[in-house]
């Protein structure tokens, strides 16, 4: 189970990660795997200074929109760029993975939009556009068969519009948060002056075709233009956490090789989703060779989700 954006999901994992890191005290965070940046965002309005890092670009151009962009707002001046023959066809696609994805107008419509995006002058609002774009490409992909007439046809732009309103308004919390892209290890090993490290571990997945098929599989392809990068990317990612694995020993062992890396981070706080492969009591034993625990917490999510959300704290 990947950290999702979903309301029912977001709204009771974020409920539960918060009132954790509410009994500990910091003043910076280091996320090395941020998903979804709602965590982020709320920790930046608590005067949080927070560094926000993930290895996917979608969470990346999220997190620039909503954590390190500190005010800028799209104008009605750049919808008129973005939505701008939206729905137009041109010759043909830019991006042909959308086909795979989407019916033909909001193929079209996603690939000028992704266009668009790059005629607006700043990284932030180029960002916050993409943004806003997902939100409507995932919102086209909650329609199955059976629902699909419920939509109104060539609606997505005025979508686009309405999205773009209930963002969370852009927050300067006067401190540099910052949004990047970079392997996992790297990032952590980066982390100078930061107290708190909050580790959401990536459940362990079996197969690497797993994440392309997710639904944040068509959002990178959409951002990187494509396809043709979940080889090399794969390639990439072998042997480091997020990463396929053959055995539990092998996911462990990737954990505790992070946290020997971030052994220079006062404060950990580290989720898991227990979904039968690695139970918590496994996990515990594999911080407490690096490091004292302090507490484990848990949450039942099983009747929604089918799992069980622990954090356990160290070093606090």
């Amino acid at each position: 189970m990947a950290y999702s954006g979903s309301s029912t999901f977001s709204s009771g994992w974020l409920a539960f990660e918060l009132g954790v890191l509410r009994r500990l005290k910091f003043t910076s965070a280091a996320i090395p795997f941020t998903g979804e940046p709602h965590l982020s965002v709320q920790l930046k309005r608590w005067k949080v200074r927070v560094a926000a890092n993930d290895p996917m670009i979608w969470s990346y151009t999220k997190a620039t929109a909503l954590v390190e962009n500190p005010a800028e707002r799209l104008t009605e001046s750049d919808l008129s760029t973005v939505l701008n023959d939206a729905y137009v066809p041109r010759d043909t696609l830019d991006n042909s993975s959308l086909a795979k994805w989407f019916n033909e107008s909001d193929a079209w419509w996603l690939d000028n939009v992704r266009f668009n995006a790059e005629r607006l002058e700043s990284e932030y609002k180029r960002a916050t556009a993409l943004t806003v774009g997902m939100m409507v490409g995932d919102y086209a992909l909650s329609f199955d068969k059976s629902t699909r007439m419920l939509r109104q046809p060539l609606s997505l732009s005025n979508l686009f519009r309405h999205l773009t309103k209930l963002l969370p308004s852009p927050y300067d919390n006067s401190l540099r948060n910052r949004s990047t892209n970079q392997d996992v290890r790297m990032f952590v090993a980066e982390r100078q002056h930061t107290d708190l490290l909050f580790l959401r571990l990536p459940s362990p997945v079996l197969q690497s075709e797993a994440s392309r098929e997710t639904l944040s599989g068509w959002r990178e392809e959409w951002l990187r233009g494509g396809d043709d990068f979940w080889n090399d990317f794969n390639q990439q990612q072998a042997g480091k956490l997020g990463a396929p694995v053959q055995s539990k020993q092998q996911y462990l062992g990737v954990v505790e090789d992070l946290l020997r890396t971030a052994s220079h981070l006062p404060i950990w706080a580290i989720a898991q989703t227990e979904n039968g492969f690695i139970s918590s009591e496994e996990l515990v034993e594999t911080v407490s060779r690096i490091r004292k625990v302090d507490a484990i917490y848990t949450k039942d999510f099983s009747d929604l989700l089918g799992v069980r959300a622990t954090i356990i704290t160290a070093g606090s």
